[in-house]
């Protein structure tokens, strides 16, 4: 089993073995999240999928207060240290590396990446994560590709955080085959209501996703959920 905390848009934190794993930290200029004390999050790793404001707004504040590990790919880690933050890791698309909680699987997504300050952030990634607490993936923002049917292939994955807002990634009905391709039966929204762009029907996506026979968890934000 694995707990998540979600802090809204594409950011939660894991905890395996007792490791807290953030990915993905937009959180302060969230106006949705305000209630969360982004100075509080002390997580031990950090897990960027690609390089948009969206998903590393928090990464240095975040990453200076607790000297957590930054997991991202190569053009994201040296963005990073420029800006003075040493203890990292870089990845590429098919590689592994074996951490303390567990391995960390970086894979391919359908989307752009580019950081705040318009330089390159490489080409955009997800991660599936492998533990001796269960195997997950996280997609990040994507499009639906085949390529997730390789991950079944080669993981039994209990769960995956998948986007579900619509026009920039996938939506609820892509999410759902996108489980089937991955081998789940349940799903966490990420990526959805933070801006007019992508709100959703929560109760349709909700109903659409058990039609299907999958479950579909919208969690609100900071609520924790174990799966």
């Amino acid at each position: 089993m694995i707990e998540l905390k979600y802090f809204g848009h594409s950011s939660f934190m894991t905890r395996i073995k007792g490791i807290e794993i953030l990915f993905d930290p937009f959180i302060s200029p969230n106006s949705l999240a305000s209630a969360i004390n982004v100075d509080e999050i002390n997580p031990e790793y950090i897990l960027i999928t690609h390089g948009h404001e969206d998903h590393v707004a928090d990464v240095e504040r975040i990453a200076k207060n607790s000297s957590a590990m930054l997991v991202s790919n190569f053009e994201i880690i040296t963005w990073f240290q420029e800006k003075g933050i040493k203890n990292v890791h870089p990845m590429n698309h098919g590689g592994s590396k074996a951490f303390d909680f567990g391995i960390v699987k970086y894979v391919n997504a359908i989307h752009s990446s580019t950081m705040p300050d318009g330089s390159s952030g490489g080409n955009p990634g997800g991660f599936v994560i492998s533990s001796d607490q269960g195997n997950f993936y996280f997609a990040g923002d994507t499009a639906l590709t085949y390529d997730m049917k390789l991950i079944a292939d080669s993981f039994d994955i209990d769960f995956a955080v998948l986007p579900v807002g619509d026009n920039f990634t996938m939506d609820i009905k892509d999410a759902i085959k996108a489980a089937d391709f991955v081998g789940t039966d349940k799903i966490i929204g990420m990526h959805y209501d933070t801006f007019p762009y992508i709100r959703i029907n929560k109760s349709k996506a909700k109903q659409l996703a058990e039609k299907a026979g999958k479950k579909l968890f919208l969690p609100e934000i900071g609520e924790s959920i174990t799966l």
